[in-house]
């Protein structure tokens, strides 16, 4: 079938939208037709080269909507079933499945770089295969998908919203709740308060912390992050280590948590010195993948015992805590909503991620 889509061409292009065509679904997978898709950040990463890709590729990996053909063998999902598709499958089978790390399946290995799990594409356009962003490609208006990167949701969900757990809700808020480890009482510092660090303060809140500290240099990032749990705000990581060092007697934070837009390895040492003893410095932004150099005390990790922990997803398993997330929207524990800043077209998706990079938005959606 044709479709509309946003494919990116080159590193540093701009997402060009245009007619592609769709492949029907092979053998574990199926075609969705999507109502929205959220803006992520690291599909920015493909345009500036950060995120190692083979280009042409289809852009979005956050996205929610409706099974409309099923190919082969899928006996999980039928047509018409309301979905949200998660960046990285899960077979089940795998030793990190079978050990309960779903986000680190082997099938995700390679899942940005562009063709779909049998190593065949889906999309193809101006004579070309075009790849898949995260075998997913949620900026068109119709994909298909591996049925291990879809998640089955109860009827009657938004799916405007669902889209936001595919990505940025479920690794914010499972950055703090899962990798850090954040339990009542502790103290945490967020340090970028976009998609994903948003989240990462509305899971502070909920894991109960006595204080959530929001770091971000954009002001009306930081009055969304008080809106959102977070009690205290710095626009610097300096200003906030003398509100964590006032409000903790010394002690410091019990974990903090980096979701800026790009990592970078000089940012550890003044990340580690926010957190106390036995203190969690989870890294949850991305970075180039030729940043190899970090600076850090390793005295500080060997007399107090810091640690420095990635977080892939926040380390959560979709099948199981995306219909918990979307529960927990429905009794107003989570909010999902107030995350949405600016509402877009597909045309208009080069005008969203620009408003994304001048720090307007905290999520921008794209409604089809």
């Amino acid at each position: 079938m044709r479709t509309t889509a946003a494919v990116l061409w080159e590193p540093g292009g701009k997402w060009e939208v245009e007619e592609v065509e769709l492949d029907a679904p092979h053998a574990g997978e199926v075609m969705v037709e999507l109502t929205a898709s959220g803006m992520c950040h690291s599909d920015e990463h493909l345009v500036t080269g950060d995120l190692p890709a083979v280009l042409p590729m289809v852009g979005g990996h956050e996205g929610a909507g409706r099974v409309i053909e099923v190919g082969p063998g899928v006996t999980e999902l039928a047509v018409g079933d309301p979905v949200v598709m998660t960046f990285l499958p899960s077979c089940g089978r795998c030793p990190y499945c079978a050990k309960g790390l779903p986000n680190l399946c082997n099938d995700g290995a390679g899942a940005t770089l562009g063709p779909q799990l049998d190593g065949t594409y889906r999309f193809s356009a101006r004579g070309q295969e075009v790849g898949q962003m995260c075998l997913l490609g949620t900026f068109a208006k119709h994909t298909v998908v591996p049925v291990k990167s879809v998640v089955k949701i109860d009827e009657g969900f938004p799916l405007d919203l669902a889209a936001l757990v595919g990505c940025g809700v479920t690794t914010g808020f499972g950055s703090a709740v899962r990798s850090a480890e954040l339990c009542a009482g502790d103290a945490c510092v967020v340090v970028g308060v976009g998609g994903i660090g948003a989240n990462a303060v509305q899971g502070a809140r909920v894991a109960g912390c006595r204080y959530v500290v929001a770091v971000d240099p954009v002001e009306f990032k930081r009055e969304r992050a008080r809106e959102l749990g977070a009690t205290h705000v710095a626009a610097s990581i300096d200003e906030a280590w003398g509100i964590v060092s006032e409000l903790t007697r010394g002690q410091m934070a019990d974990a903090a948590i980096l979701c800026t837009g790009v990592a970078a390895g000089a940012e550890l040492q003044p990340l580690l010195q926010l957190v106390g003893k036995r203190g969690r410095v989870v890294v949850t932004a991305l970075a180039n993948a030729e940043e190899e150099t970090a600076t850090l005390s390793l005295l500080d990790l060997t007399l107090y015992e810091k640690q420095v922990r990635g977080a892939l997803f926040g380390s959560s398993a979709a099948q199981h805590d995306v219909p918990r997330l979307l529960e927990m929207h429905n009794l107003g524990q989570l909010k999902l909503r107030e995350l949405i800043t600016r509402e877009y077209t597909l045309d208009q998706v080069n005008d969203g991620y620009e408003d994304m990079r001048a720090g307007r938005n905290i999520r921008g959606l794209i409604r089809y």
